[in-house]
């Protein structure tokens, strides 16, 4: 056992003690509060995690209360990069553990947070303490920045790049391995589907738990006096496929249905025939692929009762040699006629040069670490790397490894996070020597 492994044998207790505080402050994005912008609770996890990390010796800083770092070397004014974030999507139900609590059973952990991204982080943190213990003598500043708006946007990486200058190079653990050197764009639409009065008011409010992050997988709503409910399976909405869409399925109850009134009914036969499993846009002419990313992804995730008739909230995920203007003038193109479409979200994808010394660094440690296959792959998430020039994100998720951050049980094998905190301490080392 070399020392590392060492290091993280004798300390693991202690690690997961810091990770439970962490992971107990339910650092949900709420309304602004004064010096907490997105609440007091994600504000309170970040005060949590920055005097841990002047308790290690790091020089910290908070940018704006909204993200801070913790900084190892003084050797000038570049540094590399670990980006990450504490804040957490809502608990949601069903949970078997507490959400906002460190939980083990049979080898494995959960709470909100354990893998989306208080885990991988907070080992980059507790990796980089290790280092510090063993004797490490970083030849390059290395800085972990904790951000608190990951889930709800990114506008918090605009703050820190508005005051610091960006990494050389970094990574965010907040994706899957190997390294990722692409993310594919994303872009959501709003199709707008009118409806005359007399149709309209005989729909209720749509109700269920509808975001973009997930795949809903309940439904319910009332047309001419009648209740219509469907029950899915919820899934990540880059990963449609794992999921039953409620939305859909929704679409091919009411698309059948004689209470349902006929244009509505037209309306609901459309997005069943387009989307009710097609999750690679086979139903709209847009099932596209490239060799980098693979296909095209769509997924239904808001169904709404508007002031003119209905809105359907449609993500897709586009292969990195595809623009945002082909998947869009393509689909307005299969539309029925009158109903509008309106891009709500925009965030073109990337694609990064693979043969990179620093991807070969972190592709090699992954290899001696694992074992697994290095190869660098694209993604269909969307992580920091987007915000924050010169990141690439590497882990945490290994290969096979789908559908876990934003359900409830959120888990982590405990044998997969102590591989995930060696992974990234050997890689703080070979990226500051």
């Amino acid at each position: 056992m070399d020392q590392i492994s060492a290091a993280i044998e004798k300390n693991w207790p202690d690690f997961l003690d810091l990770l439970k505080q962490v992971i107990e402050v339910p650092s949900v994005k709420s309304n602004p509060m004064p010096q907490a912008p997105y609440g007091t609770e994600t504000r309170r996890v970040l005060s949590l995690v920055m005097d841990k990390s002047a308790a290690f010796g790091f020089e910290t800083k908070v940018i704006d209360d909204v993200i801070g770092y913790a900084q190892w070397g003084n050797e000038g004014s570049d540094y590399i990069g670990i980006l990450g974030h504490l804040d957490v999507v809502p608990a949601g139900s069903g949970w078997d553990f507490p959400p906002f609590d460190l939980s083990e059973k049979d080898g494995r952990l959960y709470g909100r947070g354990i893998l989306d991204n208080k885990g991988p982080i907070i080992s980059c943190l507790y990796g980089m303490k290790l280092l510090k213990e063993l004797g490490h003598q970083p030849k390059k500043n290395l800085r972990i920045i904790f951000g608190t708006d990951e889930e709800s946007g990114m506008s918090d990486v605009p703050h820190y790049l508005a005051a610091e200058q960006p990494p050389v190079f970094g990574f965010t653990p907040d994706c899957k391995y190997p390294v990722v050197y692409g993310e594919r764009g994303v872009v959501n639409v709003a199709l707008h589907f009118p409806l005359p009065d007399d149709e309209l008011h005989q729909f209720t409010s749509f109700q269920g738990d509808q975001f973009r992050d997930h795949v809903p997988d309940y439904l319910s709503v009332g047309v001419a006096g009648q209740t219509f409910e469907v029950t899915g399976k919820r899934s990540p909405s880059n990963a449609p496929e794992l999921g039953a869409n409620a939305i859909t399925l929704m679409a091919a109850q009411l698309a059948e249905s004689q209470k349902v009134p006929p244009i509505a009914q037209a309306y609901f036969r459309w997005i069943c025939q387009s989307f009710h499993q097609q999750h690679f846009g086979e139903g709209v002419d847009l099932a596209l692929a490239d060799e980098d990313s693979g296909k095209l992804i769509l997924t239904p995730v808001v169904m709404q009762k508007a002031p003119e008739g209905l809105l359907l909230e449609v993500a897709f995920r586009y292969p990195v040699s595809v623009s945002e203007t082909d998947v869009v003038t393509r689909l307005q193109r299969q539309l029925p006629l009158g109903v509008e479409l309106e891009v709500i979200r925009s965030i073109p994808g990337f694609c990064r040069d693979k043969e990179s010394t620093e991807i070969a660094k972190l592709s090699a440690i992954y290899q001696k670490v694992t074992g697994n296959d290095p190869t660098p792959v694209t993604t269909t998430g969307a992580t920091y790397a987007r915000k924050m020039p010169n990141i690439l994100a590497f882990g945490p998720s290994f290969p096979g490894q789908k559908g876990i951050a934003h359900n409830k049980n959120e888990y982590m094998d405990s044998a997969d996070l102590r591989m995930n905190l060696e992974i990234y301490m050997r890689s703080i080392k070979a990226l500051t020597e």
